[in-house]
């Protein structure tokens, strides 16, 4: 809110504003918490599914972390060539 609206506002007023703007962000908070819960279970269910056909995508992002370590006092330039 601008300075000049909250001036107009009274001080009861402008405490309801808050409390209810931080009510309604705590709600959309608890909301988008259950939506990252839900897509963590379907990503644990697909790497699950994946390890079963003999995919191992944590073997995988080991070996990658590794190759970027030894590749990082390494330029660009060098990596590509």
């Amino acid at each position: 809110m601008k300075e000049e609206e909250e001036q107009k506002m009274s001080k009861d007023e402008q405490v309801g504003f808050h409390k209810g703007s931080i009510a309604t962000l705590a709600k959309e908070r608890e909301e988008l918490l259950k939506i990252v819960n839900i897509v963590e279970q379907l990503i644990q269910a697909h790497n699950e599914s994946l390890k079963k056909l003999g995919v191992d995508l944590e073997a995988q992002a080991r070996k990658f972390q590794e190759k970027m370590k030894k590749e990082k006092g390494i330029k660009l330039d060098e990596r590509i060539a």
